[in-house]
């Protein structure tokens, strides 16, 4: 490399370097640090984090609105599942899902050489009957006569009794399926309410069983009513009785104001949530409500004489629960309060806390941490003065 090229690098360096230097920014001064004075903490005027401090008045309740979890089903009051008593093949199906049915509608026929067997012991137990109430005629005669004896009558009697009622036996068991008397092996699936097929789970040519281990081969039920489950804490028992009145909130239906009336509480406390089951009833005359919708059961408690505050507004120090109170532009001081009710955004205090009273509601974990290191840096201060005493 020539001798030129060698000077001609130099200089670029050169001025490189010193346009560095000169785009170097100057340092900016940091904000000055609060000072803690009487357990308070004190912010210069115009200090950044000042904005961030957002501060709530506190306010009075008296009651407070609880929202609870809820769930929508059938009302099983008006609903009936319906599964077939005997095993056969399903051969013709009349009703589908969502058409309205009537008490006593056949909703679907299966043949069964199970009902049929029934269907024959009903005749073969009318045919026994009859031979009995001939035999018993003709004991009664031929007792007239004294021809027999009072015991063979008597015997005639019993048999004719006997087989009798093993027709009405028979014959309440068939004709509780559709059929009193002859052999068709045809078995009715029937509907014994008013409603609409909500359900149907069977096919044309499904080989069906009465193990009830599988779903329903038909659901009818009466969805101008719901129940409405709703998981309640304990808390929440001396409120919610039968006959007490709850508003529902659906995320889909936001438009609806519903309102339920509870009708049955649980004794007993589910070991694995916490919660006692509580049901209702909502009036669906629309139909716009289904089975299975998702809900927010929400009802007022009596909370008495309590201050409101965010939920954002309260920490926890161990066990003592506390918050910040602005009590002038740029003071703030931690104040122990005690804790009435707590819920998901809102929070009850009982003690500690005035109405109107400025309560941080944002960046109150800053000013934790704040008055953390205040309170460090005085001691830090005090020590040297302290050991020059002694």
């Amino acid at each position: 490399m020539s001798l030129k090229k060698i000077h001609t690098l130099i200089a670029i360096v050169s001025l490189a370097a010193l346009a560095a230097c000169q785009d170097k920014a100057e340092p900016v001064a940091a904000a000055p640090m609060p000072i803690i004075q009487n357990n308070q903490l004190r912010y210069p005027a115009g200090h950044p984090q000042l904005p961030l401090l957002v501060s709530t008045p506190a306010a009075a309740a008296k009651t407070i609105s609880i929202e609870l979890p809820a769930r929508l089903v059938w009302n099983e009051e008006k609903t009936q599942r319906i599964y077939p008593a005997f095993a056969g093949r399903v051969t013709h199906i009349t009703a589908d899902v969502g058409q309205p049915v009537g008490a006593g509608q056949v909703l679907a026929q299966l043949a069964s050489p199970e009902f049929g067997a029934a269907q024959a012991d009903t005749s073969r137990a009318v045919a026994d009957a009859t031979l009995a109430r001939q035999a018993l005629a003709r004991q009664r005669e031929l007792f007239d006569a004294g021809v027999v004896a009072r015991k063979d009558l008597e015997q005639a009697e019993a048999d004719a009794a006997r087989t009798q009622a093993e027709v009405a036996r028979a014959q309440a068991r068939t004709s509780l399926y559709g059929s009193a008397a002859g052999v068709n092996q045809q078995l009715g699936l029937r509907s014994d309410i008013r409603g609409v097929v909500v359900e149907r789970n069977l096919n044309p040519g499904q080989e069906v069983r009465p193990d009830g281990t599988g779903p329903a081969m038909f659901v009818v039920s009466d969805p101008s009513t719901l129940w409405v489950q709703i998981d309640a804490h304990e808390a929440d028992v001396a409120d919610l009785r039968p006959g007490a009145r709850v508003n529902l909130l659906l995320p889909t239906l936001p438009e609806l104001k519903l309102e339920a009336t509870i009708s049955a509480v649980t004794d007993q406390i589910d070991p694995t949530t916490r919660t006692i089951k509580v049901r209702a009833t909502v009036a669906n005359p629309k139909r716009l409500l289904k089975s299975e919708m998702l809900a927010t059961a929400l009802y007022q408690r009596n909370v008495g004489n309590s201050i409101e505050v965010p939920a954002s507004a309260v920490f926890l120090r161990g066990t003592q629960h506390y918050v910040f109170i602005q009590s002038q532009p740029g003071v703030f001081e931690p104040r122990d309060v005690k804790v009435a009710y707590e819920g998901a955004n809102k929070v009850l205090l009982s003690e500690g806390l005035k109405e109107g009273e400025q309560v941080v509601s944002q960046n109150g974990l800053l000013l934790s941490r704040e008055l953390r290191i205040a309170q460090d840096n005085a001691l830090t201060s005090s020590a040297p003065a302290n050991q020059g005493k002694k």
